[in-house]
């Protein structure tokens, strides 16, 4: 054997043990639970031992418990799938909320808690699935107070339950979310942000008299929030809910085949007014409804502006259209 053979036969060697190194490092299912039966007793020393990005999905299962964690899964840690044992009794809890003393100061020198860093969990890692869980912000009607926040692109949230009050759930960024399965409570504005969203089977109550949507849909996007075969319901003595209030200009959110209890409001849509950066704002968002059931789905006394969709226009909320490269359900 030659000298240019050896080296190459040297080379092939220290490709297949970097490669053997590799998967040694990138483990496929961990387990977190809070007595030590598992690989880590909580769920931020689970994902943080997760190979920077990524490449094969990691499942992460997390026994029943209450953790008290402010989770993160940041941006290079992707292909997470975080699975709790039971969905009412794997918790993840916290109970920050704008306003609240920040223990130093946060990244922008702000000594108090903002509606931006309230979360209880934030999700900014790529292709991440949370499943079987229960997230809540337990901060109370004291303002803006997350519970999840959603920063990254192909986030799927299946089978949760998602608590809070005002601003339960941040859908922050331009990227594209699905929900199916999942329960969301909250007051005011507690489905709110900027991303494409699809929700499906989800059941969304409102705990007082508000609004529950506020989109911030970019003028680029062609969807908002669309919500497929939900039920709205509400709290005891809530009876003026509106479907939703524009945080921005180009705000989208369609309801389609959706059971609306009595507490929705006739008129459906409010147009935020008194907002001099962007005034006017039923001009330019688009909300409608197809099919709408229940008592609440009487779109006779709907606000002028709201969109009238067509058959022809509900052919385009498929999901490919709506997500396009990208199928949730694969």
């Amino acid at each position: 054997m030659n000298l240019k053979s050896i080296k190459v036969c040297l080379m092939l060697l220290i490709l297949a043990l970097g490669a053997s190194a590799q998967v040694a490092t990138t483990p496929s299912n961990i387990v977190v639970a809070q007595d030590g039966s598992g690989t880590f007793k909580t769920i931020q020393e689970a994902v943080n031992a997760v190979r920077d990005h990524s490449q094969v999905n990691v499942r992460i299962q997390i026994k029943a418990g209450v953790y008290h964690e402010k989770l993160v899964i940041p941006a290079w840690k992707k292909n997470i799938t975080l699975v709790g044992e039971d969905r009412e009794k794997t918790i993840i809890t916290g109970d920050d909320y704008s306003g609240k003393a920040f223990p130093g100061k946060d990244f922008t020198g702000n000594p108090k808690y903002s509606t931006y860093t309230s979360y209880t969990v934030l999700v900014q890692g790529n292709d991440c699935t949370l499943q079987n869980l229960t997230i809540e912000n337990t901060a109370g009607r004291v303002g803006q107070a997350v519970a999840l926040c959603v920063e990254s692109d192909r986030f799927r949230a299946i089978q949760c339950s998602i608590f809070g009050n005002q601003d339960t759930l941040y859908t922050a960024k331009d990227g594209r979310n699905y929900f199916e399965g999942c329960l969301i409570t909250g007051t005011t504005d507690f489905i709110f942000g900027e991303a494409t969203v699809v929700f499906r089977n989800c059941t969304i109550k409102s705990l007082t008299n508000s609004y529950i949507t506020a989109a911030s849909t970019t003028p680029q996007q062609q969807f908002g929030y669309v919500f497929f075969d939900c039920k709205l319901i509400a709290a005891d003595g809530v009876d003026q809910v509106y479907l939703g209030r524009p945080w921005r200009s180009y705000a989208k959110t369609v309801f389609i085949r959706t059971e609306m209890d009595k507490h929705i409001i006739p008129v459906g849509w409010h147009a935020w007014p008194g907002d001099p950066m962007f005034p006017a704002k039923e001009k330019t968002a688009f909300y409608a409804e197809w099919e709408s059931s229940g008592p609440g789905s009487d779109q006779s006394k709907r606000v002028s502006w709201a969109k009238k969709l067509t058959k022809s226009d509900i052919k385009k909320y498929t999901l490919k259209n709506i997500f396009g490269d990208w199928n949730p359900l694969s």
